[in-house]
């Protein structure tokens, strides 16, 4: 059902994208730099690498558009079995995620309503079933919500970095080198190493992006639909991350914002001396359920194409008369809340940060992949600069993962686990009449 266009593309996409990291991280980021002209390229930065990782991804959604995510690519390029355990991993990080962003919003909603926090549990769970009956009902009022709260997310956000510039700025929030007048920035040791933890810390704010290609079924004119919603979500939030941090600038001296564990909460105490704290629950609350919404419109896609290819669950690919999923919507649901109920999400948050790193990785391979094996394909859209742009992705993405492994080797031990466990699942999913398929 191809109901979908470029405005709920990029809705779901900036859903995906915005969380409360933009509103928690840019102190840390100063804190990293202590330069305001570093901080603006490193958002920058951030920016510019996620377009790359944009324009990439776009080719594959554009020339592969079936719903499913990054399960879709990999099966084409690498195969039925390797695709499996890449669809079956990012299915498992998208519930995971689905689960803890649930008790993420039961805190700021407590914030609100401190009843709710006594049962943050039940409250978790009831949210997810809210979002479910939405959803369930039909692909629109699904996307009807995603766009309304991604709508009210982004007026919000631009409208407290745009009130920042109308606020006196304070000693020692000059928008320029830290240093004496003038004066060069010099790459030091130390200050290399700062460009590298802050840029580390603002990938993880842009990561999100890509949240249009779970629905590419759903989207009408796929071929033009994806590309500009997964680069146009890239190009948008880049902007938007841009003026948030030029706005914190002008609003606080660099010494505060360097220090500050919630640079929006110190912005808009300015803003509104009465009000500030409310303000920033409020946005807080509303980016946790627009990546909530756009989890429960994601993760069933995963497990839905996974049963369309497999032999034994064909079941799972019913859809209700609105356009969704409804089978895989509750099995995907029902592994969130007990998932809740396991009371222990930490790690698996950890291994499925792992999981998503892993799909930048066989995604961008999975384009070479393609490129070299078929190069006649038909390709709405080429990526841009390919191969350099793509082989930047690439290694970064890499390099990310490495990283990511050496500072927390249990998570990156259970994601191979739970990688090759996937196997087991695929030979049985693809029984028939006790031979597995190929």
């Amino acid at each position: 059902m191809r109901v979908m266009g470029v405005g709920f593309s990029i809705a779901l996409a900036f859903g995906n994208t915005i969380g409360v990291g933009i509103l928690r991280l840019p102190g840390s980021v100063a804190a990293a730099l202590h330069d305001p002209v570093l901080v603006i390229a490193v958002w920058v930065i951030g920016g510019v690498y996620a377009l790359l990782g944009a324009v990439s991804v776009a080719e594959l959604a554009a020339m592969t558009p079936l719903s499913g995510g990054f399960y879709v690519f990999s099966r084409r390029a690498f195969g039925p079995r390797f695709g499996f355990a890449v669809g079956w991993n990012d299915w498992l990080a998208t519930s995971v995620t689905c689960a803890y962003v649930s008790l993420t919003a039961v805190d700021f909603l407590g914030a609100l309503v401190p009843s709710v926090a006594a049962h943050p549990q039940a409250t978790a769970i009831a949210l997810i079933a809210l979002f479910t009956a939405i959803n369930w009902v039909g692909v629109r009022s699904g996307g009807a919500v995603q766009n309304m709260v991604s709508g009210l997310v982004g007026l919000m956000l631009v409208g407290l970095a745009v009130a920042c510039f109308f606020l006196p700025a304070p000693a020692g929030a000059a928008l320029g080198h830290a240093g004496p007048a003038g004066s060069p920035i010099r790459f030091t040791a130390a200050v290399i190493t700062g460009l590298i933890v802050a840029l580390r810390t603002v990938l993880v704010t842009y990561d999100g992006w890509y949240g249009a290609i779970y629905m590419s079924e759903e989207t009408v004119d796929p071929g033009r639909s994806l590309p500009r919603a997964v680069i146009g979500c890239a190009a948008l939030v880049m902007a938007l991350y841009v003026l948030i941090n030029l706005g914190y600038l002008h609003a606080l001296p660099l010494a505060q914002l360097s220090t500050s564990k919630l640079p929006a909460a110190d912005v808009a105490a300015r803003i509104f001396p009465t009000g500030g704290a409310v303000f920033v629950t409020v946005v807080s609350l509303l980016t946790v359920l627009g990546l909530l919404n756009a989890m429960v419109l994601c993760a069933p896609r995963v497990i839905y194409a996974l049963a369309r290819d497999t032999a034994r669950a064909r079941q799972v690919t019913q859809v209700g008369k609105g356009g969704t999923p409804q089978v895989a919507t509750a099995i995907s649901m029902g592994l969130a809340v007990l998932l809740v109920l396991s009371g222990s999400l930490e790690q698996l948050v950890s291994v499925a940060a792992v999981f998503f790193v892993m799909n930048f990785v066989f995604s961008y391979t999975a384009l070479f992949t393609l490129r070299f094996r078929e190069p006649e394909a038909e390709r709405p859209f080429r990526a841009w600069g390919f191969p350099v742009s793509t082989g930047i992705v690439l290694i970064g993405s890499g390099i990310f993962l490495v990283l990511t492994a050496r500072e927390d080797p249990r998570s990156a031990v259970i994601a191979a686990g739970l990688l090759l466990l996937s196997q087991p699942a695929y030979i049985w999913a693809n029984r028939r009449g006790g031979k597995a398929q190929a």
